[in-house]
């Protein structure tokens, strides 16, 4: 009977490289081993390693690119399904919603980045190359 109940609590963790391609996070399992190799996931305010153990109620911190997300592991997964059955893995706090929209807001707002006369040329671009210290 105690073997039973320990089989279930070794069940009840998966690592969180897995859990964070399950939620869709991460496209492959090897973006989200870099990401926590680089430091860009916290599980509970500690910097982890990709063998880490999930559990549900643990609160990590993933930062994509501008955006922060702080989200609480409601469910555990090692199996990637559809985007609407990996949002029932995790609820989002308010306080990252909020800052998440904002953060969009701010970025829709900034004008984007143009050239003054288009794509450079074939010359442009061995006169920048010469700035940068390329050969030619």
């Amino acid at each position: 009977m105690h073997e039973k109940m320990d089989e279930k609590k070794d069940n009840a963790k998966f690592r969180i490289d897995k859990w964070l391609w399950a939620a869709r996070f991460f496209k492959t399992r090897s973006l989200a081993v870099d990401a926590l190799e680089c430091g860009k996931i916290l599980c509970n305010g500690v910097r982890v390693k990709p063998a880490k153990s999930v559990a549900v109620g643990d609160m990590l911190s993933i930062r994509l690119g501008p955006y922060q997300f702080m989200v609480e592991v409601l469910a555990l997964s090692s199996k990637r399904g559809p985007a609407p059955q990996a949002q029932m893995l995790y609820s989002e706090t308010e306080e990252s919603l909020l800052r998440r929209k904002a953060l969009s807001d701010e970025l829709k707002a900034q004008p984007m980045p143009t050239f003054p006369g288009g794509r450079p040329t074939k010359r442009d671009r061995r006169e920048i190359e010469k700035l940068k210290g390329g050969v030619w």
